[in-house]
C-alpha cells in the first residue's frame, strides 16, 4: 500500500546541488568590496549608525586640530618642540588609520580593527594627559578645553567600541555558512589582512621616529629611509592582494619582502642601544626600539596566520566573498 504523508507532500525535493537553508551562506545579502564583503547600511541599527557618524565627525575634527598643531610646531624653530612635533605626526598617521579601523570594524564586524581603534584612542588620551601635566600654569589655561574634550570623547569611544566588540559576530557564518573550515579560513583571512594593516602603520610611525631621532641625517640615510617607506607600502599592497585573492605565489613573495625589514629592525635596535648612553637622550630612542619590537611581534603573528591560511586556499571562500549581491 503506497501512502504519502500530507506533511511532506508539499515540500520540494532537494537535488544534490541544493543546500539546506540552514547551511546556505547569506553572502548574497552582503556588499562585495575590494577589502571583502561589508554589511549594507540598512542592516545597521540606529544606535550603531549614530555612533559611527559621530565617530567619523570627531576623528575629522581631531584631524583638523592635529594638522593645525603640526603647522604651528613646524613654524616654531624651538628645538624643545621637536618631540611634540614627532608625536603629532605619529598622531596624524594614527587618526587616518582610525578612520579605516572604525569603518571596517563596524561594516565588517571585524574585532581586530575595533581593538586597534580602542588602542589608538587610548594612546591619544595618554599623550593628552602627559602634555597637560607638563605644561606650565599659563599653558594649561590654553589647552584645558582641548584636554577635557579629548579625554571625555576618548572615554566615550572606548566604552562604545567595547560594547561593539562584545556583540556576537555573525560575519563568518554569513560568508562561510555552517562549514567550520570556511569560518576558520575567514577568521584567518581577516586576521592576516588586519596584521598587514597594523604592520604598515607601525612601519610608517617607525620611519617618523627614525627621522626625528637623527636630525643630522646624511643624504644616503635619507634616501634609504625614503625607499623604506615606499617598500613598506609596496609590501603591504602585495600582502593584501595575496590574502584576498588566495595567491600562493604572492604570499611567498610577501614573506620574502619582509626579510630585509626584519633584518633592518634588528640592526636598528642594535644601533639605538649603542647610541642610547652617549647622547643621554631616552625618549625617541626608547620609542624607536618599542616600535621595532611591536613590528616584530606583528610580523610573527602575521607569518603564523599566513602559514595556516595558505593550506586552506582553494575551498571556495574567495568566490563567496566576492560574489555579486542578488
Amino acid at each position: 500500500m503506497d501512502e504519502t504523508s500530507p506533511l511532506l507532500g508539499d515540500q520540494p525535493q532537494e537535488g544534490p546541488d541544493l543546500v539546506s537553508p540552514n547551511l546556505r551562506p547569506r553572502h548574497q545579502e552582503l556588499i562585495p568590496t575590494p577589502c571583502g564583503p561589508i554589511k549594507p547600511w540598512s542592516e545597521l541599527s540606529n544606535r550603531v549608525k549614530l555612533y559611527f557618524c559621530f565617530t567619523i565627525v570627531s576623528l575629522l575634527a581631531l584631524l583638523g586640530l592635529t594638522v593645525s598643531s603640526i603647522y604651528k610646531q613646524h613654524m616654531d624653530t624651538d628645538v624643545s618642540d621637536e618631540d611634540n612635533f614627532t608625536v603629532s605626526l605619529i598622531q596624524l598617521v594614527g587618526i587616518l588609520f582610525c578612520v579605516y579601523y572604525i569603518s571596517r570594524g563596524v561594516l565588517q564586524e571585524n574585532r581586530q580593527e575595533l581593538v586597534a581603534f580602542v588602542l589608538s584612542v587610548l594612546v591619544v588620551m595618554v599623550r593628552s594627559v602627559v602634555n597637560f601635566s607638563v605644561v606650565g600654569s599659563k599653558g594649561k589655561q590654553e589647552v584645558l578645553v582641548r584636554f577635557v574634550c579629548i579625554v571625555c570623547l576618548g572615554v566615550f569611544h572606548v566604552f562604545c567600541t567595547t560594547l561593539l566588540i562584545k556583540r556576537p559576530n555573525m560575519m563568518a557564518f554569513r560568508v562561510g555558512g555552517a562549514l567550520d573550515s570556511l569560518q576558520e579560513q575567514y577568521f584567518l583571512l581577516n586576521l592576516c589582512f588586519s596584521m598587514v594593516t597594523f604592520d604598515l602603520q607601525a612601519q610608517l610611525c617607525l620611519c617618523i621616529l627614525i627621522a626625528a631621532s637623527d636630525s643630522a641625517m646624511f643624504a644616503p640615510n635619507t634616501i634609504i629611509l625614503g625607499v623604506g617607506v615606499v617598500w613598506a607600502c609596496l609590501t603591504a599592497a602585495v600582502g593584501a592582494v595575496a590574502v584576498l585573492k588566495e595567491a600562493k605565489v604572492l604570499v611567498w613573495v610577501f614573506m620574502v619582502q619582509n626579510v630585509p625589514q626584519v633584518a633592518f629592525f634588528i640592526y636598528l635596535m642594535y644601533t639605538m642601544v649603542l647610541k642610547w648612553y652617549p647622547d643621554n637622550m631616552y625618549t625617541l630612542e626608547a620609542a624607536t626600539i618599542t616600535g621595532a619590537l611591536i613590528s616584530l611581534v606583528i610580523k610573527a603573528v602575521l607569518f603564523w596566520g599566513l602559514v595556516r591560511l595558505v593550506h586552506s586556499f582553494g575551498q571556495g571562500l574567495r568566490e563567496r566573498m566576492f560574489a555579486p549581491s542578488k
